[in-house]
């Protein structure tokens, strides 16, 4: 494998709340998205989601409280943990998450992208 420049990458593609698939790394993907406006709530019942803010900031909503991450922040959302993201402005995120973890968990909506279409660039 060759490295990857995460700012090559973004410049890849424009489309929103879509991820690109970068590397795999012991059945993990390692995942790129931009974000901006509300998701849907949602949550993963048997994988924890890493975000980490390549670029902008991003409000990650919980039943019980806010969680707001700056450019360079990380944090793992633990499994089974209902979660809703919100970017007021376009956000960059890498995601970690196992192979097969569907993009809106359990909820389907006009935003959840099936991994199979999830491309690599």
């Amino acid at each position: 494998m060759e490295s990857v420049n995460l700012q090559n990458k973004f410049n890849l593609f424009e489309d929103l709340w879509s991820p690109k698939i970068i590397a795999e790394s012991n059945d993990q993907l390692v995942k790129l998205a931009k974000l901006q406006g509300e998701f849907v709530w949602h949550n993963h019942a048997e994988e924890d989601e890493l975000f980490y803010i390549v670029k902008g900031k991003l409000l990650l909503k919980f039943k019980d409280r806010d969680v707001w991450l700056n450019e360079g922040d990380l944090y793992v959302v633990p499994k089974g943990e209902d979660h809703l993201p919100v970017a007021e402005e376009e956000c960059w995120v890498m995601l970690i998450e196992p192979r097969g973890t569907k993009h809106t968990g359990k909820h389907d909506s006009d935003l959840t992208v099936e991994e199979a279409n999830q491309n690599w660039i």
